[in-house]
Protein backbone atom coordinates (compact mmCIF):
# COMPACT_ATOMS: atom_id res chain seq x y z
CA UNK A 1 0.00 0.00 0.00
CA UNK A 2 1.32 3.84 -0.98
CA UNK A 3 2.00 5.72 1.93
CA UNK A 4 -0.55 8.07 0.70
CA UNK A 5 -3.35 5.38 0.87
CA UNK A 6 -1.89 4.73 4.80
CA UNK A 7 -2.37 7.99 5.27
CA UNK A 8 -5.08 9.35 4.02
CA UNK A 9 -6.84 6.18 6.10
CA UNK A 10 -5.31 7.49 9.50
CA UNK A 11 -5.69 11.60 9.02
CA UNK A 12 -9.33 10.98 8.18
CA UNK A 13 -9.44 8.96 11.49
CA UNK A 14 -7.23 11.40 13.34
CA UNK A 15 -10.01 14.56 12.81
CA UNK A 16 -12.48 11.75 13.58
CA UNK A 17 -10.91 11.29 16.80
CA UNK A 18 -9.81 14.91 17.20
CA UNK A 19 -12.92 16.92 15.79
CA UNK A 20 -15.36 14.52 15.69
CA UNK A 21 -16.02 15.52 12.01
CA UNK A 22 -15.83 13.14 8.75
CA UNK A 23 -13.36 14.28 6.14
CA UNK A 24 -14.08 13.46 2.79
CA UNK A 25 -10.66 13.85 1.24
CA UNK A 26 -7.11 14.48 1.74
CA UNK A 27 -4.65 16.62 0.02
CA UNK A 28 -1.30 15.48 -0.64
CA UNK A 29 2.16 17.38 -1.94
CA UNK A 30 6.02 16.76 -1.91
CA UNK A 31 7.49 18.41 0.96
CA UNK A 32 9.48 21.55 -0.06
CA UNK A 33 13.17 21.21 -0.54
CA UNK A 34 13.89 23.40 1.92
CA UNK A 35 11.38 21.86 4.68
CA UNK A 36 12.37 18.25 6.64
CA UNK A 37 9.97 15.84 5.60
CA UNK A 38 8.78 13.42 2.95
CA UNK A 39 5.01 14.36 2.54
CA UNK A 40 2.94 17.03 2.78
CA UNK A 41 -0.85 17.20 3.92
CA UNK A 42 -2.37 20.46 3.09
CA UNK A 43 -4.43 21.44 5.80
CA UNK A 44 -6.31 24.56 4.41
CA UNK A 45 -8.79 22.36 2.41
CA UNK A 46 -9.99 20.95 5.45
CA UNK A 47 -10.76 24.30 6.83
CA UNK A 48 -14.24 24.17 5.38
CA UNK A 49 -15.30 21.30 7.68
CA UNK A 50 -12.67 21.77 10.46
CA UNK A 51 -12.75 25.27 11.79
CA UNK A 52 -9.34 26.45 13.79
CA UNK A 53 -6.04 27.89 13.31
CA UNK A 54 -4.79 25.78 10.60
CA UNK A 55 -1.11 25.66 11.98
CA UNK A 56 -3.19 24.22 15.21
CA UNK A 57 -5.06 21.68 13.44
CA UNK A 58 -1.83 20.94 11.63
CA UNK A 59 0.05 20.05 15.14
CA UNK A 60 -2.74 18.29 16.31
CA UNK A 61 -2.75 15.80 13.42
CA UNK A 62 0.45 15.67 13.34
CA UNK A 63 1.22 14.67 16.64
CA UNK A 64 -1.39 11.99 15.92
CA UNK A 65 -0.13 10.17 13.16
CA UNK A 66 3.37 10.16 15.21
CA UNK A 67 1.75 8.38 17.42
CA UNK A 68 -0.70 6.23 16.02
CA UNK A 69 1.30 5.19 12.43
CA UNK A 70 4.72 3.58 12.80
CA UNK A 71 5.61 4.78 9.37
CA UNK A 72 5.74 8.26 10.57
CA UNK A 73 8.73 9.30 12.67
CA UNK A 74 8.23 13.53 12.83
CA UNK A 75 6.59 15.78 11.67
CA UNK A 76 6.51 19.99 11.55
CA UNK A 77 4.04 22.13 10.84
CA UNK A 78 4.68 25.41 8.12
CA UNK A 79 1.42 27.67 7.78
CA UNK A 80 -1.50 25.47 6.78
CA UNK A 81 1.41 22.69 5.69
CA UNK A 82 1.51 19.60 7.54
CA UNK A 83 5.10 17.88 6.84
CA UNK A 84 5.57 14.62 7.99
CA UNK A 85 9.13 12.42 7.93
CA UNK A 86 8.62 9.05 6.72
CA UNK A 87 10.50 6.09 8.26
CA UNK A 88 13.56 4.85 6.24
CA UNK A 89 12.42 1.21 6.71
CA UNK A 90 8.61 1.88 5.06
CA UNK A 91 11.38 2.79 2.02
CA UNK A 92 13.74 0.44 2.21
CA UNK A 93 10.65 -2.35 2.24
CA UNK A 94 9.04 -0.33 -0.87
CA UNK A 95 12.55 -0.56 -2.94
CA UNK A 96 13.16 -4.54 -1.91
CA UNK A 97 9.59 -4.95 -3.01
CA UNK A 98 9.98 -3.63 -7.14
CA UNK A 99 14.31 -4.15 -7.46
CA UNK A 100 12.88 -7.64 -8.84
CA UNK A 101 10.21 -6.75 -10.87
CA UNK A 102 10.90 -6.45 -14.33
CA UNK A 103 7.52 -4.52 -15.47
CA UNK A 104 7.22 -2.23 -12.62
CA UNK A 105 4.82 0.92 -13.36
CA UNK A 106 2.94 -1.75 -15.60
CA UNK A 107 -0.72 -2.73 -15.47
CA UNK A 108 -1.73 -5.81 -16.64
CA UNK A 109 -3.65 -5.78 -19.93
CA UNK A 110 -7.56 -6.08 -19.70
CA UNK A 111 -8.83 -8.28 -22.31
CA UNK A 112 -12.18 -6.22 -22.68
CA UNK A 113 -10.84 -2.84 -22.16
CA UNK A 114 -9.33 -2.03 -25.90
CA UNK A 115 -8.88 1.75 -27.46
CA UNK A 116 -7.88 1.78 -31.15
CA UNK A 117 -5.34 4.96 -31.55
CA UNK A 118 -4.90 6.38 -35.30
CA UNK A 119 -1.85 8.12 -35.98
CA UNK A 120 0.42 8.61 -39.45
CA UNK A 121 -2.47 8.99 -41.98
CA UNK A 122 -0.57 10.27 -44.54
CA UNK A 123 -1.03 11.24 -48.42
CA UNK A 124 0.34 8.96 -51.00
CA UNK A 125 1.28 11.46 -53.20
CA UNK A 126 4.46 12.74 -51.28
CA UNK A 127 7.05 11.34 -48.74
CA UNK A 128 6.78 11.96 -44.44
CA UNK A 129 7.60 15.20 -43.74
CA UNK A 130 8.54 16.65 -40.42
CA UNK A 131 4.81 17.12 -39.14
CA UNK A 132 4.18 13.30 -40.10
CA UNK A 133 7.21 13.23 -37.57
CA UNK A 134 5.74 14.76 -34.25
CA UNK A 135 2.27 12.90 -35.49
CA UNK A 136 3.79 9.68 -35.05
CA UNK A 137 5.59 9.91 -32.41
CA UNK A 138 2.94 11.30 -30.22
CA UNK A 139 0.53 8.63 -31.91
CA UNK A 140 3.11 5.86 -31.32
CA UNK A 141 4.11 6.76 -27.99
CA UNK A 142 0.43 7.55 -26.63
CA UNK A 143 -0.52 3.65 -27.80
CA UNK A 144 2.39 2.34 -25.82
CA UNK A 145 1.71 4.38 -22.74
CA UNK A 146 -2.18 3.12 -23.04
CA UNK A 147 -0.80 -0.43 -22.98
CA UNK A 148 1.51 0.34 -19.75
CA UNK A 149 -1.96 1.54 -18.50
CA UNK A 150 -3.40 -1.89 -18.86
CA UNK A 151 -5.45 -0.96 -22.26
CA UNK A 152 -5.53 -3.54 -24.75
CA UNK A 153 -4.16 -0.95 -27.81
CA UNK A 154 -4.91 -1.15 -31.68
CA UNK A 155 -2.43 1.11 -33.43
CA UNK A 156 -4.11 2.19 -36.93
CA UNK A 157 -3.23 4.50 -39.87
CA UNK A 158 -5.99 5.59 -42.78
CA UNK A 159 -4.16 6.55 -45.80
CA UNK A 160 -5.17 9.02 -47.49
CA UNK A 161 -4.68 7.20 -51.29
CA UNK A 162 -7.59 8.73 -53.12
CA UNK A 163 -8.56 12.14 -54.42
CA UNK A 164 -7.29 15.14 -56.85
CA UNK A 165 -4.22 15.43 -55.07
CA UNK A 166 -3.30 12.27 -55.92
CA UNK A 167 -4.22 12.38 -59.57
CA UNK A 168 -2.14 15.52 -59.99
CA UNK A 169 0.94 13.37 -58.98
CA UNK A 170 0.13 10.40 -61.53
CA UNK A 171 -0.65 12.69 -64.21
CA UNK A 172 2.64 14.73 -63.63
CA UNK A 173 4.32 11.20 -63.90
CA UNK A 174 2.54 10.98 -67.23
CA UNK A 175 3.88 13.93 -68.87
CA UNK A 176 7.14 14.18 -67.66
CA UNK A 177 8.52 11.09 -66.00
CA UNK A 178 9.63 9.11 -69.31
CA UNK A 179 8.83 6.57 -67.59
CA UNK A 180 11.37 6.56 -64.71
CA UNK A 181 10.79 4.46 -61.56
CA UNK A 182 12.16 4.00 -58.06
CA UNK A 183 15.01 1.48 -59.44
CA UNK A 184 15.73 3.47 -62.40
CA UNK A 185 16.19 6.65 -60.75
CA UNK A 186 17.69 5.38 -57.29
CA UNK A 187 14.95 7.04 -55.44
CA UNK A 188 12.94 5.96 -52.75
CA UNK A 189 9.25 5.37 -54.01
CA UNK A 190 7.79 8.40 -51.64
CA UNK A 191 9.95 10.96 -52.90
CA UNK A 192 10.07 10.21 -56.61
CA UNK A 193 5.89 10.22 -56.25
CA UNK A 194 6.12 13.69 -54.58
CA UNK A 195 8.71 15.26 -57.20
CA UNK A 196 6.04 15.11 -59.49
CA UNK A 197 3.07 16.37 -56.91
CA UNK A 198 5.77 19.45 -57.18
CA UNK A 199 6.14 19.44 -60.80
CA UNK A 200 2.74 19.49 -61.20
CA UNK A 201 1.92 23.04 -59.17
CA UNK A 202 5.01 24.18 -61.30
CA UNK A 203 2.99 23.21 -64.47
CA UNK A 204 -0.30 23.96 -63.05
CA UNK A 205 1.33 27.57 -62.13
CA UNK A 206 3.07 28.28 -65.50
CA UNK A 207 -0.22 27.49 -67.24
CA UNK A 208 -2.39 30.17 -65.06
CA UNK A 209 0.22 33.21 -65.78
CA UNK A 210 -0.08 31.91 -69.87
CA UNK A 211 -3.97 32.24 -69.45
CA UNK A 212 -3.75 35.78 -67.49
CA UNK A 213 -1.40 37.14 -70.23
CA UNK A 214 -3.60 36.26 -72.72
CA UNK A 215 -6.27 38.15 -70.78
CA UNK A 216 -8.35 35.38 -68.72
CA UNK A 217 -9.22 36.12 -65.02
CA UNK A 218 -6.88 34.79 -62.49
CA UNK A 219 -10.02 33.12 -60.75
CA UNK A 220 -11.08 31.68 -63.94
CA UNK A 221 -7.35 30.79 -64.81
CA UNK A 222 -6.56 28.55 -61.74
CA UNK A 223 -9.85 27.01 -62.17
CA UNK A 224 -9.71 26.16 -65.78
CA UNK A 225 -6.40 25.45 -66.30
CA UNK A 226 -5.65 22.45 -68.53
CA UNK A 227 -3.53 20.75 -66.34
CA UNK A 228 -5.85 20.71 -63.63
CA UNK A 229 -9.29 19.87 -65.51
CA UNK A 230 -7.11 16.83 -67.16
CA UNK A 231 -6.36 15.86 -63.42
CA UNK A 232 -10.02 16.01 -62.22
CA UNK A 233 -11.00 14.07 -65.49
CA UNK A 234 -8.12 11.22 -64.39
CA UNK A 235 -10.22 11.69 -60.81
CA UNK A 236 -13.69 10.78 -62.49
CA UNK A 237 -12.10 7.39 -64.35
CA UNK A 238 -10.99 6.52 -61.38
CA UNK A 239 -13.63 6.81 -59.76
CA UNK A 240 -15.44 5.16 -62.66
CA UNK A 241 -12.85 1.75 -62.72
CA UNK A 242 -11.04 2.88 -65.26
CA UNK A 243 -8.67 0.43 -65.91
CA UNK A 244 -5.41 2.12 -67.03
CA UNK A 245 -5.91 4.85 -64.83
CA UNK A 246 -6.52 2.15 -61.47
CA UNK A 247 -2.88 0.63 -62.52
CA UNK A 248 -1.24 3.51 -62.68
CA UNK A 249 -3.00 4.22 -59.49
CA UNK A 250 -2.23 0.86 -57.92
CA UNK A 251 1.80 0.87 -59.43
CA UNK A 252 2.75 4.49 -58.51
CA UNK A 253 0.73 3.95 -54.73
CA UNK A 254 2.97 0.76 -54.79
CA UNK A 255 5.90 3.05 -54.76
CA UNK A 256 5.29 5.22 -52.41
CA UNK A 257 4.07 2.18 -49.33
CA UNK A 258 7.46 0.99 -50.52
CA UNK A 259 8.91 3.90 -49.12
CA UNK A 260 6.79 4.64 -46.49
CA UNK A 261 7.68 1.38 -44.53
CA UNK A 262 11.27 2.31 -44.53
CA UNK A 263 10.73 5.40 -43.07
CA UNK A 264 8.41 3.96 -40.68
CA UNK A 265 11.16 1.43 -39.64
CA UNK A 266 13.99 3.95 -39.27
CA UNK A 267 11.47 5.73 -37.36
CA UNK A 268 10.78 3.21 -34.60
CA UNK A 269 7.02 3.07 -35.21
CA UNK A 270 4.51 0.35 -36.20
CA UNK A 271 0.49 -0.27 -36.65
CA UNK A 272 -1.46 -2.84 -36.24
CA UNK A 273 -4.21 -3.06 -38.51
CA UNK A 274 -4.32 -0.36 -41.69
CA UNK A 275 -7.54 1.41 -43.35
CA UNK A 276 -7.25 2.92 -46.82
CA UNK A 277 -9.85 5.93 -47.81
CA UNK A 278 -10.16 4.12 -51.23
CA UNK A 279 -12.22 1.36 -49.41
CA UNK A 280 -13.50 3.86 -46.56
CA UNK A 281 -15.12 7.14 -48.54
CA UNK A 282 -18.39 5.55 -49.68
CA UNK A 283 -18.79 4.18 -46.34
CA UNK A 284 -21.33 6.59 -43.59
CA UNK A 285 -24.24 7.02 -46.40
CA UNK A 286 -26.19 4.46 -45.20
CA UNK A 287 -25.60 5.92 -41.56
CA UNK A 288 -26.74 9.32 -43.11
CA UNK A 289 -30.02 7.73 -44.61
CA UNK A 290 -30.91 6.06 -41.14
CA UNK A 291 -30.22 9.17 -38.90
CA UNK A 292 -32.32 10.90 -41.49
CA UNK A 293 -35.20 8.71 -40.90
CA UNK A 294 -34.86 9.20 -36.97
CA UNK A 295 -35.03 13.31 -37.68
CA UNK A 296 -31.00 13.30 -36.65
CA UNK A 297 -30.33 14.82 -39.63
CA UNK A 298 -32.59 16.90 -42.39
CA UNK A 299 -32.41 17.71 -45.89
CA UNK A 300 -32.48 21.10 -47.63
CA UNK A 301 -34.72 22.24 -50.49
CA UNK A 302 -31.69 21.02 -52.64
CA UNK A 303 -31.44 17.91 -51.73
CA UNK A 304 -28.29 18.41 -49.34
CA UNK A 305 -28.46 16.67 -46.14
CA UNK A 306 -27.30 18.41 -42.73
CA UNK A 307 -27.18 18.09 -38.94
CA UNK A 308 -28.31 20.78 -36.51
CA UNK A 309 -26.00 21.19 -33.44
CA UNK A 310 -26.56 25.14 -32.65
CA UNK A 311 -28.35 24.29 -29.37
CA UNK A 312 -24.86 22.36 -28.76
CA UNK A 313 -22.68 25.60 -29.45
CA UNK A 314 -21.74 24.72 -32.81
CA UNK A 315 -23.85 25.10 -36.26
CA UNK A 316 -25.00 23.40 -38.76
CA UNK A 317 -23.16 20.77 -40.48
CA UNK A 318 -23.36 19.42 -43.99
CA UNK A 319 -22.88 15.30 -44.38
CA UNK A 320 -24.10 14.31 -47.65
CA UNK A 321 -24.19 16.55 -50.71
CA UNK A 322 -27.18 17.64 -52.89
CA UNK A 323 -26.31 15.11 -55.42
CA UNK A 324 -25.53 12.53 -52.88
CA UNK A 325 -21.73 11.93 -52.85
CA UNK A 326 -19.99 11.91 -49.01
CA UNK A 327 -17.80 14.60 -47.44
CA UNK A 328 -15.02 13.96 -45.31
CA UNK A 329 -17.57 14.12 -42.36
CA UNK A 330 -19.76 11.06 -43.87
CA UNK A 331 -16.62 8.75 -44.41
CA UNK A 332 -15.52 9.80 -41.15
CA UNK A 333 -18.58 8.69 -39.15
CA UNK A 334 -18.70 5.45 -41.29
CA UNK A 335 -14.94 4.81 -40.98
CA UNK A 336 -15.47 4.57 -37.02
CA UNK A 337 -18.43 2.74 -37.03
CA UNK A 338 -16.68 -0.07 -39.52
CA UNK A 339 -13.34 -0.21 -36.69
CA UNK A 340 -15.92 -1.26 -34.53
CA UNK A 341 -17.20 -4.15 -36.42
CA UNK A 342 -13.88 -4.88 -37.20
CA UNK A 343 -12.91 -4.99 -33.32
CA UNK A 344 -15.66 -5.56 -31.42
CA UNK A 345 -13.97 -5.01 -28.56
CA UNK A 346 -12.95 -1.32 -29.18
CA UNK A 347 -14.88 0.87 -27.03
CA UNK A 348 -12.81 4.06 -27.93
CA UNK A 349 -10.72 5.60 -30.43
CA UNK A 350 -7.38 7.94 -29.97
CA UNK A 351 -7.45 10.76 -33.43
CA UNK A 352 -3.68 11.43 -33.70
CA UNK A 353 -3.93 15.14 -35.91
CA UNK A 354 -3.12 18.75 -35.69
CA UNK A 355 -5.08 21.24 -34.15
CA UNK A 356 -6.46 22.44 -36.99
CA UNK A 357 -9.05 19.76 -37.20
CA UNK A 358 -10.12 20.20 -33.92
CA UNK A 359 -13.93 21.91 -34.70
CA UNK A 360 -14.29 18.86 -37.31
CA UNK A 361 -12.92 16.09 -34.11
CA UNK A 362 -15.87 17.98 -32.06
CA UNK A 363 -18.47 17.76 -34.22
CA UNK A 364 -17.92 14.19 -35.29
CA UNK A 365 -17.89 13.00 -31.66
CA UNK A 366 -21.16 15.15 -31.07
CA UNK A 367 -22.83 13.11 -34.18
CA UNK A 368 -21.92 9.62 -33.11
CA UNK A 369 -22.87 10.35 -30.05
CA UNK A 370 -26.03 11.71 -31.20
CA UNK A 371 -26.64 8.12 -33.06
CA UNK A 372 -26.08 6.50 -30.25
CA UNK A 373 -22.95 4.44 -30.21
CA UNK A 374 -22.25 3.88 -26.37
CA UNK A 375 -17.92 4.02 -27.60
CA UNK A 376 -19.00 7.46 -28.82
CA UNK A 377 -18.10 8.69 -24.97
CA UNK A 378 -14.66 7.75 -25.08
CA UNK A 379 -13.49 9.49 -28.51
CA UNK A 380 -10.67 11.69 -27.85
CA UNK A 381 -8.81 14.08 -30.61
CA UNK A 382 -4.80 14.16 -29.59
CA UNK A 383 -4.86 17.52 -30.79
CA UNK A 384 -1.00 18.83 -31.14
CA UNK A 385 0.44 21.97 -32.27
CA UNK A 386 2.42 22.33 -35.83
CA UNK A 387 6.29 21.64 -35.79
CA UNK A 388 8.38 24.81 -37.01
CA UNK A 389 12.42 25.26 -38.28
CA UNK A 390 14.20 28.75 -37.69
CA UNK A 391 14.02 28.35 -41.43
CA UNK A 392 10.14 29.21 -41.23
CA UNK A 393 6.89 27.02 -42.59
CA UNK A 394 6.77 24.09 -44.88
CA UNK A 395 5.10 23.67 -48.34
CA UNK A 396 4.36 20.48 -49.75
CA UNK A 397 3.29 21.15 -53.28
CA UNK A 398 5.99 23.89 -53.34
CA UNK A 399 8.07 21.34 -52.37
CA UNK A 400 9.80 23.47 -49.21
CA UNK A 401 8.93 20.47 -46.21
CA UNK A 402 11.00 19.44 -44.60
CA UNK A 403 11.34 15.70 -45.35
CA UNK A 404 11.05 13.10 -42.57
CA UNK A 405 14.27 10.92 -44.08
CA UNK A 406 16.11 13.83 -44.70
CA UNK A 407 15.81 15.29 -41.23
CA UNK A 408 16.45 11.91 -39.54
CA UNK A 409 19.83 11.71 -41.59
CA UNK A 410 20.96 14.93 -40.48
CA UNK A 411 20.43 14.64 -36.74
CA UNK A 412 22.64 11.59 -36.84
CA UNK A 413 25.32 13.85 -38.77
CA UNK A 414 24.88 16.44 -35.67
CA UNK A 415 25.31 14.04 -33.05
CA UNK A 416 28.18 12.48 -35.02
CA UNK A 417 29.55 16.03 -35.25
CA UNK A 418 28.90 16.93 -31.27
CA UNK A 419 30.33 13.83 -30.54
CA UNK A 420 33.33 13.99 -32.24
CA UNK A 421 33.85 17.19 -30.84
CA UNK A 422 33.14 15.77 -26.79
CA UNK A 423 35.76 13.20 -27.84
CA UNK A 424 33.09 10.92 -25.93
CA UNK A 425 33.79 7.79 -28.63
CA UNK A 426 37.29 6.61 -27.72
CA UNK A 427 38.08 2.97 -28.53
CA UNK A 428 34.67 2.44 -30.74
CA UNK A 429 35.06 0.57 -34.23
CA UNK A 430 33.33 3.05 -37.22
CA UNK A 431 30.58 0.42 -36.92
CA UNK A 432 29.65 1.01 -33.17
CA UNK A 433 29.81 4.81 -33.76
CA UNK A 434 27.54 5.06 -36.86
CA UNK A 435 25.25 2.86 -34.90
CA UNK A 436 25.28 5.26 -31.61
CA UNK A 437 25.05 8.33 -33.64
CA UNK A 438 21.61 7.28 -34.98
CA UNK A 439 20.48 6.07 -31.21
CA UNK A 440 22.12 9.14 -29.89
CA UNK A 441 20.88 11.87 -33.56
CA UNK A 442 16.82 9.93 -33.24
CA UNK A 443 17.12 9.97 -28.87
CA UNK A 444 17.25 13.47 -29.05
CA UNK A 445 15.16 14.19 -32.29
CA UNK A 446 12.09 12.13 -30.44
CA UNK A 447 12.79 13.11 -27.09
CA UNK A 448 12.85 17.31 -28.25
CA UNK A 449 9.19 16.86 -29.55
CA UNK A 450 7.87 14.23 -26.88
CA UNK A 451 9.05 16.11 -23.80
CA UNK A 452 6.42 19.62 -24.97
CA UNK A 453 2.70 19.23 -23.69
CA UNK A 454 1.73 18.05 -27.28
CA UNK A 455 -1.16 21.63 -27.35
CA UNK A 456 1.50 23.82 -27.84
CA UNK A 457 3.35 24.74 -31.18
CA UNK A 458 7.59 23.60 -31.12
CA UNK A 459 10.34 25.59 -32.84
CA UNK A 460 12.70 22.39 -33.36
CA UNK A 461 16.56 23.19 -32.91
CA UNK A 462 18.41 20.01 -34.13
CA UNK A 463 21.42 21.09 -32.24
CA UNK A 464 19.99 22.53 -29.18
CA UNK A 465 18.37 18.76 -29.06
CA UNK A 466 21.74 17.23 -29.39
CA UNK A 467 23.20 18.72 -26.47
CA UNK A 468 24.63 16.37 -23.79
CA UNK A 469 23.71 18.70 -21.24
CA UNK A 470 20.06 20.06 -19.96
CA UNK A 471 16.76 18.17 -20.45
CA UNK A 472 17.65 16.48 -23.31
CA UNK A 473 17.75 13.01 -24.37
CA UNK A 474 21.30 12.75 -25.10
CA UNK A 475 21.55 13.94 -21.38
CA UNK A 476 19.21 10.75 -19.72
CA UNK A 477 20.79 8.57 -22.63
CA UNK A 478 24.62 9.44 -21.01
CA UNK A 479 23.37 8.94 -17.45
CA UNK A 480 22.12 5.44 -18.59
CA UNK A 481 24.91 4.33 -19.84
CA UNK A 482 26.82 5.73 -16.87
CA UNK A 483 25.19 3.80 -14.82
CA UNK A 484 26.02 0.78 -16.95
CA UNK A 485 29.35 1.25 -16.09
CA UNK A 486 29.37 1.25 -13.11
CA UNK A 487 27.25 -1.80 -13.41
CA UNK A 488 29.68 -3.91 -15.13
CA UNK A 489 32.41 -2.61 -12.43
CA UNK A 490 30.63 -4.59 -10.06
CA UNK A 491 32.32 -7.54 -9.32
CA UNK A 492 30.11 -8.90 -6.30
CA UNK A 493 26.76 -10.73 -6.49
CA UNK A 494 24.37 -7.28 -6.92
CA UNK A 495 21.24 -9.84 -6.24
CA UNK A 496 21.80 -10.52 -2.49
CA UNK A 497 19.23 -9.07 -0.27
CA UNK A 498 20.66 -5.94 1.77
CA UNK A 499 20.38 -5.37 5.07
CA UNK A 500 20.67 -1.56 6.16
CA UNK A 501 19.11 0.22 8.93
CA UNK A 502 18.98 3.75 8.05
CA UNK A 503 19.44 5.27 4.36
CA UNK A 504 21.36 8.27 3.60
CA UNK A 505 19.07 11.38 2.38
CA UNK A 506 20.17 11.08 -1.32
CA UNK A 507 18.97 7.24 -1.59
CA UNK A 508 15.87 8.42 0.19
CA UNK A 509 15.39 10.65 -2.18
CA UNK A 510 15.97 8.55 -5.23
CA UNK A 511 13.80 5.61 -3.62
CA UNK A 512 11.04 8.56 -3.44
CA UNK A 513 11.27 9.41 -7.09
CA UNK A 514 11.32 6.17 -8.09
CA UNK A 515 8.37 5.40 -6.33
CA UNK A 516 6.46 8.30 -8.39
CA UNK A 517 6.74 6.13 -11.77
CA UNK A 518 3.84 3.90 -11.76
CA UNK A 519 1.24 6.73 -11.35
CA UNK A 520 2.97 8.87 -13.74
CA UNK A 521 2.55 6.13 -16.43
CA UNK A 522 -1.18 5.79 -15.72
CA UNK A 523 -1.49 10.14 -15.32
CA UNK A 524 0.33 9.90 -18.60
CA UNK A 525 -2.31 7.21 -20.34
CA UNK A 526 -5.24 9.48 -18.59
CA UNK A 527 -4.12 12.89 -20.14
CA UNK A 528 -2.79 11.05 -23.42
CA UNK A 529 0.41 13.12 -22.97
CA UNK A 530 3.96 11.69 -23.64
CA UNK A 531 5.39 14.75 -22.00
CA UNK A 532 4.94 13.42 -18.56
CA UNK A 533 6.62 10.30 -19.09
CA UNK A 534 9.50 12.52 -20.62
CA UNK A 535 9.81 14.66 -17.96
CA UNK A 536 8.91 12.72 -15.47
CA UNK A 537 12.58 10.52 -16.61
CA UNK A 538 14.54 13.38 -16.77
CA UNK A 539 13.89 14.51 -13.31
CA UNK A 540 15.01 10.77 -12.36
CA UNK A 541 18.33 11.47 -13.50
CA UNK A 542 18.75 14.72 -12.48
CA UNK A 543 17.86 13.31 -8.86
CA UNK A 544 20.36 10.04 -10.12
CA UNK A 545 23.00 12.17 -10.63
CA UNK A 546 22.40 14.58 -7.46
CA UNK A 547 22.66 11.28 -5.82
CA UNK A 548 26.06 10.12 -8.00
CA UNK A 549 28.00 13.02 -7.34
CA UNK A 550 27.20 12.88 -3.06
CA UNK A 551 27.67 9.67 -2.02
CA UNK A 552 30.14 6.92 -3.25
CA UNK A 553 28.60 4.17 -5.07
CA UNK A 554 31.55 1.23 -5.32
CA UNK A 555 34.12 3.27 -3.24
CA UNK A 556 31.66 2.50 -0.26
CA UNK A 557 33.36 0.92 2.25
CA UNK A 558 30.59 -0.64 3.82
CA UNK A 559 29.65 -3.90 2.17
CA UNK A 560 26.19 -3.34 2.68
CA UNK A 561 25.31 0.49 1.47
CA UNK A 562 27.49 -0.64 -1.46
CA UNK A 563 25.18 -3.02 -2.48
CA UNK A 564 22.04 -0.68 -1.98
CA UNK A 565 23.35 1.99 -4.13
CA UNK A 566 24.92 -0.56 -6.99
CA UNK A 567 20.78 -1.83 -6.59
CA UNK A 568 19.61 1.69 -6.58
CA UNK A 569 21.43 2.57 -9.63
CA UNK A 570 20.54 -0.79 -11.51
CA UNK A 571 16.78 -0.08 -10.91
CA UNK A 572 17.37 3.51 -11.85
CA UNK A 573 18.64 2.35 -15.11
CA UNK A 574 15.73 0.05 -15.01
CA UNK A 575 13.26 2.52 -14.81
CA UNK A 576 14.98 4.85 -17.87
CA UNK A 577 14.87 2.20 -20.12
CA UNK A 578 11.50 1.20 -19.21
CA UNK A 579 10.43 4.86 -19.46
CA UNK A 580 12.28 5.53 -22.93
CA UNK A 581 10.90 2.61 -24.33
CA UNK A 582 7.34 4.07 -24.07
CA UNK A 583 8.96 7.15 -26.04
CA UNK A 584 9.91 5.08 -28.47
CA UNK A 585 13.60 5.72 -27.65
CA UNK A 586 16.55 3.47 -26.91
CA UNK A 587 19.19 3.64 -24.75
CA UNK A 588 22.98 2.67 -25.27
CA UNK A 589 25.28 0.70 -23.30
CA UNK A 590 27.97 2.15 -23.54
CA UNK A 591 28.58 5.96 -24.61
Amino acid sequence: MSIQAILETKVKEAVAAIFEIELPSVEFQPTRKDFEGDVTIVVFPMLRFVKGNPVQIGEQIGAYLEKEVAEVTGFNVIKGFLNLVIADAYYLDFFNGIKANDSYGFVSQKENDAIMVEYSSPNTNKPLHLGHIRNNLLGYSVAEILKASGKKVYKTQIINDRGIHICKSMLAWQRFGNGETPESTGLKGDKLVGNYYVAFDKAYKAEIAEMVAAGTDKKVAEKEAPILLEAQEMLQKWEAGDEEVVSLWKEMNGWVYKGFDVTYKNLGVDFDTLYYESNTYLLGKDVVAGGLEKGIFFKKEDGSVWIDLTDDGLDEKIVLRSDGTAVYMTQDIGTAIQRVKDYPDVGGMVYTVGNEQDYHFKVLFLILKKLGFSWSENLHHLSYGMVDLPSGKMKSREGTVVDADDLMNDMTRTAAQISEDLGKLEGYSDEEKNALYKLIGLGALKYFILKVDPKKRILFDPEESVDFQGNTGPFIQYTYARIQSILRKADFDTTADVIVNALHDKEKELIKQLQLYPEVIQLAAENYSPALIANYTYDLVKEFNSFYQQVSILGETDEQKRLLRVQLSQKVSEVVASAFKLLGIDVPERM
